[in-house]
Order: C-alpha cells, then sequence, then structure tokens
C-alpha cells in the first residue's frame, strides 16, 4: 500500500513538541507521527488478565448435593417458585 493523505485533529501541544522533534532529528512531521504509530501498533501489549478469584467451597471430591435434582428442579428453587417446594 501506497502513502495516503489525511486529516487528524492532534492536542496543540502534543502537535508543537512533535515539530519541535521533527526539528530537532531533521526529520518530517509525517515520520514522527508514523514513528509512533508503529510503536504503539507493533508493541507486545502488557495487559494484566483479570482473574476470578477463587470462591470455591468444599473440596472437588465431596458429595454434590444438587446431583439428585434435575434442571429444571434447580431453576424453579432459584426462582423460589411454589411448585419446587
Amino acid at each position: 500500500m501506497g502513502v495516503m493523505k489525511t486529516t487528524l485533529d492532534i492536542q496543540g501541544e502534543l502537535l508543537a513538541r512533535a515539530k519541535l522533534h521533527a526539528r530537532e532529528t531533521g526529520r518530517p512531521l509525517s515520520a514522527i507521527v508514523e514513528e509512533g504509530l508503529r510503536h504503539v501498533l507493533y508493541a507486545t501489549p502488557v495487559r494484566n488478565r483479570y482473574r476470578l478469584p477463587d470462591l470455591s467451597v468444599g473440596y472437588a471430591s465431596d458429595h454434590d448435593p444438587l446431583e439428585s435434582y434435575t434442571w429444571r428442579d434447580i431453576r424453579d428453587m432459584v426462582y423460589d417458585r411454589e411448585d419446587a417446594r
């Protein structure tokens, strides 16, 4: 894909700093913007994955107290339906 022109809205102070950096390094502003985009797009994201806390009760080897119920029975108990009692 070749070079494409576009218009961006950039916060004034950030643009001024980018232009200064471009002048100081002797590079065009577009090269600075492209470098910044590449840095963001190709950098390995550092994300801390959220882990659900383990709120288990009992042990996996324990008897399952819901084993004798059907899904319908459990649903009825959850929604506190009279005919489930």
